[in-house]
């Protein structure tokens, strides 16, 4: 550690704030920290002291300050911490004393957490879960993103790389020692059933679907249907906000408008898209095809009409495969509810929930609301226990039951080959918590976080 910079940043909100927290961390913190406030606090003791700049021995601000010697601290290095208070000029004075100090540097964006990473205080897996809480907008995306912090996922691929490597080193027994008398001929019968039962242990990972995943991502829904039926309108009684452009004119709306929610305490993505219509327009082509698109990989379409409309057709959803479709029969103000009534579609396309509201007055848009939580969180039910939350784990399970396979499917006698094939399985699992060969994906995972995290 001897040849690593210290780096120092601000770890708290963007300044004015009441407190802002600087850390720092490397070699050279205890002489940063001594350089400020002239002494070094007992380990992990909050004392009041005065930050004064090392050049001119002005004072900058009088806050707390704790040392955290390594190798108990959160990065695994020596680390200093000072809570001042969060005005521009105190952060911008105490960053500059700081950049002064040789050997010491700014953060780059998630340099903290990749020291925490590479002296072993967190594995790949609870590092992502840290990423995923600091981004979470939900109370379900937080108590899943701290479950995997705290080694969900991470703590079962290690152990079930453990349970690997006792299976291999029953098998390369057999091959290294064969003509050993005391080694017990039948060794590869113990070893198959330890890989057949993890592979049991992953395929009910795997069989858990992809609802980890797309808690993190939230459930999309996609507003779609004809020009002029309300859509952007409907859009913005949902979000509470006028969120998208609203006008009388057919082919407003040309491209997607995102909106998040928090319905329930789970994350939805909704989805306000062009008017599905024939145009001679280029750019309301474009927009039409985006919307088509979005609707066909959206998790659920409100279908929205306009109920005042004579145009029968304009009340036949638009169902793509294997998306399910509900019918918002909007612009209810507009029609008597005994006309409502008798001009009911009943076609074979119906889809099995049908709303009538009125976007602009609010009518029936509670009932709305309340039947896309209860189905959202029907939907998420079962995330509370799902291991898999990321696109890469789900590879890295699933390279490593592949192995396995291959392994198990083995005739006797190849022992060479079973070997080799429980070897890139708990390799698979290594690269799922960074244990081996993970320096082409580190830069992926740690370019979203933000500085002094």
């Amino acid at each position: 550690m001897s040849d690593r910079s210290t780096i120092f940043a601000l770890s708290s909100g963007r300044p004015p704030a009441a407190i802002a927290v600087v850390r720092i961390s490397g070699p050279r913190a205890r002489v940063a920290l001594e350089s400020l406030i002239g002494r070094v606090p007992e380990p992990r003791r909050a004392v009041l002291a005065r930050i004064r700049d090392p050049a001119s021995r002005d004072v900058i601000d009088e806050g707390l300050a704790l040392w955290f010697p390594a190798p108990r601290s959160e990065t695994g290095d020596d680390m200093a911490e000072l809570q001042l208070h969060g005005g521009p000029a105190v952060i911008a004075g105490v960053l500059e004393a700081l950049s002064g100090i040789d050997g010491c540097r700014p953060a780059e964006p998630g340099e903290f957490t990749r020291r925490a990473f590479e002296n072993g205080r967190l594995d790949l897996t609870a590092i992502e879960g840290l990423a995923d809480l600091i981004a979470a907008e939900t109370p379900a995306q937080r108590r899943q993103a701290f479950r995997q912090l705290k080694g969900m996922i991470g703590d079962r691929a290690e152990a079930w790389r453990r349970q690997l490597i006792e299976a291999l080193a029953l098998v390369e027994a057999r091959i290294d020692f064969s003509d050993e008398a005391d080694v017990p001929e039948d060794l590869i019968g113990p070893a198959r059933a330890s890989a057949r039962r993890l592979r049991d242990e992953i395929g009910r990972a795997l069989a858990e679907g992809k609802s980890g995943e797309r808690l993190r991502e939230g459930y999309v829904v996609a507003i779609a249907g004809p020009p002029n039926a309300g859509k952007s309108t409907l859009l913005n009684r949902l979000a509470r906000r006028e969120a998208a452009i609203v006008s009388p004119y057919p082919g407003t709306t040309r491209d997607v408008i995102e909106v998040h929610l928090d319905l329930g305490g789970f994350p939805v993505t909704l989805l306000d898209t062009a008017g599905i219509r024939d145009s001679d327009d280029p750019v309301e082509q474009e927009g039409v095809r985006r919307a088509r698109d979005r609707a066909a990989s959206a998790d659920l379409v409100l279908w929205v009409i306009d109920r005042s409309a004579a145009d029968p057709v304009a009340r036949t959803p638009h169902q793509p495969d294997g998306t399910e479709v509900w019918r918002v029969e909007n612009k209810a103000d507009l029609v008597m509810v005994n006309e409502r009534l008798s001009n009911e579609n009943h076609s074979r396309n119906e889809p099995q929930f049908t709303f009538s509201v009125s976007a602009r007055s609010g009518e029936g848009i509670d009932a709305l609301v309340a039947a896309l939580t209860a189905h959202v969180k029907k939907f998420f039910t079962a995330t509370e226990s799902i291991l898999v939350t990321r696109a890469r784990h789900r590879h890295g399970l699933e390279a490593s039951a592949a192995a396995l396979d291959r392994a198990l499917a083995e005739r006797p006698g190849s022992e060479e080959l079973v070997a080799e094939e429980l070897r890139l399985a708990a390799t698979a699992l290594g690269r799922l918590t960074g244990r081996v060969d993970v320096e082409d994906i580190l830069d992926v995972i740690f370019r979203d976080f933000c500085i002094g995290k």
